[in-house]
């Protein structure tokens, strides 16, 4: 049990905390990388048998770069007085600085791309093996509950009955600007979901357990804490979180062969970005060379294309990997929900929490409690994977 103390033995670090608050409010890099016009450019793909380069149109930017990067490195870390706890939010501010320079760098080509490499990284050569591992499985096997059926309207009314066993309130938007299906705005606690696409049931089940079941419940546990960093996140959380959205698809029994090769894909498509690889490059190495179908192709292309060289989808994959690992391992799962927070960063969460700084997840993923998941294939991969 925490101990709970007083926030004035903490003042320094919780005026830290509420500053860097106040300054990220509007680094959520999902609002910006997102482009404006998606259908026209497909269309513009489709007509010029694949070998037009899409030129992609994005928000605009709502804050000031430069002077939000002079406020973060402003911050009197020498104030905090655990060494543990001080690099903790000194690694914050290099993340949250990292991400502001991908946001003023979307639609700049490569100069986003690096940016983009500095916060998510690039498949190593075993995620690539293990990728690549995955495609050799068979996922022909057919299901009636994969049949895309399913308008934006139908599926909003999907998650509102899935989110009845969870008691927070959040919104639900309907949208054309979107290279997902459906994705979570944390800042905001809103569900965007793509109003073009057709939803399978299956699919349905994976996006109400990987969106609400984890991203939702992780956001308003991070809200609940004391400290506001579990809200607006950790360092290099992303791995962690879509690890955790993942393996709540496989624990509820929803998590397919194709869906896992989906995440395979990406990695692939991911690689092809440090290859020099361009929009038409990776779509023919998916669809010409994977045979992986023309939409599907052309989706995951773009969510890896996006902003000039998006990598953050190759985590989705390593961080299943984690996960799984972590919790065949008997680890407690409770403590990666605490907030928007990453595995590396456990000890601390929990000194946190034995400071009275830090509370247990008010909400704990369902999908946790019961394994679900019926084909021993699944179980295969994820234990070989390296």
């Amino acid at each position: 049990m925490s101990i709970i103390r007083t926030k004035e033995a903490f003042q320094d670090l919780f005026d830290i905390d509420a500053n860097l608050n106040r300054l990220v409010r509007n680094i959520e890099l999902l609002n910006y990388i997102n482009p404006l016009n998606i259908a026209s450019e497909k269309k513009k793909f489709y007509s010029s048998k694949y070998n037009y380069q899409p030129q992609f149109k994005y928000p605009k930017m709502k804050f000031n770069g430069y002077k939000l990067h002079r406020l973060f490195f402003s911050q009197r870390l020498e104030r905090i007085e655990d060494n543990e706890i001080r690099q903790l939010y000194e690694d914050i501010i290099y993340e949250y600085s990292g991400l502001i320079e991908c946001i003023e760098t979307i639609g700049q080509g490569r100069k986003f791309y690096f940016n983009s490499l500095k916060s998510f990284g690039t498949p190593t050569e075993k995620d690539i093996e293990n990728a690549k591992f995955i495609l050799r499985f068979d996922d022909s096997e057919f299901n009636e509950e994969m049949l895309p059926m399913y308008s934006a309207e139908e599926a909003k009314a999907y998650f509102d009955d899935f989110s009845k066993r969870y008691d927070f309130n959040y919104n639900i938007k309907i949208s054309n600007n979107l290279s997902a299906a459906a994705m979570v705005l944390n800042n905001t606690q809103t569900l965007v979901l793509r109003k073009s696409h057709k939803y399978s049931l299956n699919q349905l089940k994976v996006l109400t357990n990987h969106e609400i079941g984890v991203h939702m419940v992780t956001t308003f546990n991070g809200l609940s804490q004391p400290l506001k960093v579990f809200s607006n996140g950790l360092p290099n959380n992303v791995e962690t979180q879509e690890g955790l959205a993942v393996y709540s698809e496989f624990m509820s029994g929803c998590l397919t062969i194709e869906r896992l090769k989906e995440l395979a894909f990406r990695v692939i498509a991911v690689d092809s970005l440090n290859k020099g690889y361009n929009f038409s490059d990776t779509f023919n190495l998916l669809n010409g060379q994977h045979k992986l179908n023309r939409d599907k192709a052309f989706g995951i292309t773009l969510r890896v294309h996006r902003g000039g060289g998006f990598t953050k989808d190759h985590l989705y994959l390593s961080g299943l990997k984690n996960v799984y690992k972590y919790a065949k391992n008997d680890e407690d799962l409770g403590v990666l929900l605490t907030g928007k927070v990453t595995m590396e960063y456990v000890s601390t969460i929990k000194k946190l929490q034995d400071l009275g700084l830090a509370v247990e997840p008010k909400y704990f993923t369902d999908a946790y409690i019961k394994n679900n998941n019926s084909n021993p294939n699944l179980d295969f991969i994820l234990k070989s994977l390296k």
